[in-house]
């Protein structure tokens, strides 16, 4: 299908990933940060939960399949969410998009190391050129925050398990690992807040408007759009509109709290754009082999 009668969804998927860092840091005034994303992503999971059993969905008929859920949720959803909201108290929303965003760029590198994935030169380039993004980025702030070390760890959660579904998911619903990949995460981010940090949450209408925002429209609708453009067009060439995602980030932290755009923050995105739009192509390569494959 013509990909370009998708490109409303596309946007708006990728604005709702990208903003999320504002709206999120914004929550951080009225909650800690364990426990803003716990209720943010409890709150999604239940509401797929129900959902996907209203709709019978097939579910794990095995107890491994629940545990490769669960572990994905860990990874996915506790492990990147987590790290992203402690990122935003110490970095701007703006650096913590880019950073967790250069996760396309590590699944080359843990493909490689961990999966016996190959992949061509220009994607090693476009590796070579992500961090060369992430060092203009950051390397110019002298403010090493311990953020920064969370941004990272949040991309390095999020490769992982894109490996791990990968691997496992395709004997799996796809809405079904979602729900629960969330609602797990989101138990386990509640409890590390109960263990981890002082927890709290200030119950007033502007909090109360952030976590809805942020559990149905920037959990529940992104998922839900960008899972349909994928199933509706090439996965290869849609994937590669990701790299819409971070620049939202950055867009929509400096409309809504004023986070500087430093000229090396604007270079140093830029490199890491070009260099996941290099890492996707290989995707979509990919699926033209295999699907020549399985035809014959």
């Amino acid at each position: 299908m013509n990909l370009l009668k998708f490109m409303p969804l596309i946007v708006l998927t990728t604005f709702l990933m990208g903003s999320s860092f504002a709206i999120g840091k914004m929550g951080l005034a009225h909650a800690s940060p364990l426990m803003l994303a716990g209720l943010r992503f409890a709150t999604a999971g239940l509401i797929m939960a129900v959902i996907v059993g209203l709709l019978k969905r097939p579910h794990p008929r095995t107890l491994e399949n629940w545990m490769k859920m669960l572990l994905i949720g860990a990874l996915q959803t506790a492990g990147v969410m987590g790290c992203i909201f402690i990122s935003l108290r110490t970095i701007t929303a703006s650096e913590s998009s880019i950073l967790t965003f250069t996760n396309p760029l590590l699944v080359v590198v843990l493909g490689t190391l961990f999966a016996g994935m190959r992949y061509k030169w220009y994607q090693w380039l476009g590796v070579l050129l992500g961090l060369i993004g992430v060092g203009i980025t950051l390397g110019t702030q002298l403010q090493w925050e311990a953020g920064l070390l969370f941004g990272l760890a949040s991309a390095f959660f999020w490769a992982t398990a894109t490996l791990l579904v990968k691997k496992w998911g395709g004997g799996m619903d796809t809405w079904v690992l979602s729900a629960y990949q969330m609602l797990s995460g989101g138990i386990i981010l509640l409890i590390g807040s109960l263990l981890l940090e002082q927890p709290f949450f200030r119950w007033n209408g502007e909090s109360v408007t952030i976590l809805l925002w942020l559990s149905l429209m920037s959990s529940i609708v992104q998922f839900a759009g960008w899972y349909y453009v994928l199933q509706k067009s090439d996965p290869g060439k849609t994937s590669a509109f990701l790299f819409l995602a971070p620049f939202f980030g950055v867009l929509s932290g400096w409309l809504l709290l004023g986070e500087p755009l430093y000229p090396s923050l604007i270079a140093g995105g830029l490199c890491i754009l070009v260099g996941i739009y290099l890492v996707n192509s290989e995707f979509r390569n990919k699926i033209k082999t295999n699907s020549v494959r399985n035809s014959v």
